[in-house]
């Protein structure tokens, strides 16, 4: 799951370092950013996460049908499966 650090990094490439909510860049140098933008950044790879996820199940479920209209059984599926 997507933290606020990993949206600070993304809304402002030269971070490499956070502590607490103070950003720092490779010299040790505080970076300014905007915590609103973080925080809409963080709710788009949160959703973006979600959307993969969702779209890795209907990729099983769709391979299970697929199987299944073959004439695998329930079983022989497990058995591909593990």
């Amino acid at each position: 799951m997507a933290h606020l650090h990993d949206s600070i990094r993304a809304i402002n490439s030269s971070v490499v370092t956070i502590y607490d909510d103070v950003a720092y860049d490779k010299d040790g140098q505080i970076v300014q950013y905007d915590m609103a933008q973080a925080q809409a950044k963080l709710v788009e790879l949160q959703a973006a996460e979600a959307q993969a996820e969702q779209a890795a199940k209907d990729a099983k479920a769709s391979a299970l049908a697929k199987l299944s209209a073959l004439g695998l059984t329930a079983n022989e599926v497990k058995a591909l499966l593990g």
